[in-house]
């Protein structure tokens, strides 16, 4: 079926058409778009980098026999920590206990030849006066007796080794600290000595504890410009205050203070390796816990934005700013920690320059926004769930 459109509705329809075709585009199209717009937060902070990095002991030992044998007891108490000294594995003494008292027998024979032939020196003596003996059978007395002392001397030292086997049967702990599990069960042979022996368990120490992380090249090269300068002394030389926050914490409750730096470079990574040392009368460090370190970088004037008012150009960090005007520009910046909840700028800003804080999405360098004044301020740490 073929609709038949009025004479006078198509008129209407045309020149409504051409309304719209002469006149100029809606007004709101082309207005600048609306974006929030602060200056930097000026603050007079305590500058620090931070790094990841992880707990390590400061003594870790792996518990061997020095003797072989067969595992009588396991007295070491997996977990709790344990004392130096501590007797944690028995092996079975009586193989060690009957050297001991062949030494002491020959040590005893020994002690009998040396005194029969010092009895003979003290006879010949005053015969050589009267050359009852000869001078040649009065030396061949004393090198006897000189003969029998050594004897003495040679069963004390197997003595004192054999009591040494007897006492290494019970391997005590060398250190303070947690004990592992253990490795091997009672009734099994072990194998002991200076290689190749058994590990039994490892202990490892808990206070102090060490904080091990990596800092960049670029970091290093500052904190070196900066000790030169007077600003900072060098971990190097000083014990510096660090903090450290655990994965489950918010705030750097955790007090610490540098105690190494190392002497060159990964030429891998190109990073430096760093240590700190934390007291941990509590336990609650533990040897292979994650943690962010903050390392005292002295104290200045600095300019604070948050991070969302940072965007990335490839590898570069710029954030938008407002002229006058309102043309959007930017400005290529180097970011530095986080205080108070906001990102330090260590270069590339100004005090007086307003940059974007929200809506990033609606600044296009060189084109017009319409600014909003807005507020930088301190952001409260959230509570952790």
């Amino acid at each position: 079926m073929i609709r038949i459109i009025p004479l006078a509705g198509l008129v209407l329809l045309l020149h409504t058409l051409a309304s719209c075709s002469d006149g100029k585009p809606v007004a709101a199209s082309a207005a600048p778009r609306p974006v929030t717009v602060a200056r930097p937060l000026q603050k007079t902070i305590t500058e620090g980098d931070e790094y990841t990095g992880s707990f390590v002991a400061v003594v870790r030992v792996e518990v061997r026999a020095r003797v072989s044998g067969f595992i009588d007891t396991v007295r070491c108490n997996e977990g709790p920590p344990g004392k130096q000294g501590d007797r944690v594995f028995v092996v079975v003494p009586r193989p060690y206990e009957l050297p001991v008292e062949q030494s002491q027998a020959d040590l005893e024979r020994a002690k009998a030849k040396l005194q029969i032939a010092s009895l003979d020196v003290q006879r010949a003596a005053p015969l050589v006066r009267n050359q009852t003996v000869t001078e040649r059978e009065f030396d061949s007395r004393r090198a006897t007796e000189r003969d029998a002392a050594g004897q003495v001397s040679a069963a004390e030292a197997a003595l004192k080794q054999s009591e040494l086997n007897l006492e290494w049967t019970e391997v005590r702990a060398p250190i303070t600290g947690r004990i592992s599990d253990r490795r091997v069960d009672p009734g099994n042979l072990i194998t002991g000595g200076p290689s190749g022996a058994t590990l039994l368990t490892v202990i490892v120490s808990i206070d102090p504890i060490h904080f091990v992380f990596d800092g960049s090249e670029a970091d290093f090269l500052r904190y070196i410009r900066l000790s030169k300068a007077g600003g900072r002394p060098s971990s190097r030389d000083v014990q510096n205050p660090v903090a450290v926050r655990l994965a489950d914490e918010i705030e750097f409750k955790h007090q610490g203070r540098m105690n190494f730096v190392d002497n060159v470079l990964n030429p891998k990574t190109g990073t430096i390796r760093g240590r700190a040392v934390f007291d941990n009368k509590d336990g609650l460090l533990t040897p292979g816990f994650f943690g962010r370190l903050r390392l005292f970088g002295g104290e200045g004037t600095a300019l604070l934005i948050p991070d969302t008012a940072i965007a990335s150009d490839q590898s570069r960090k710029i954030v938008f700013t407002v002229a006058d005007d309102g043309t959007v520009g930017t400005k290529l910046v180097e970011p530095g920690p986080i205080v108070d909840g906001l990102r330090v700028i260590r270069s590339g800003l100004t005090a007086s320059d307003r940059i974007v804080i929200d809506g990033l999405q609606r600044a296009r360098p060189g084109q017009k926004v319409k600014p909003e004044d807005g507020v930088i301020a301190p952001v409260e740490p959230v509570a952790a769930r």
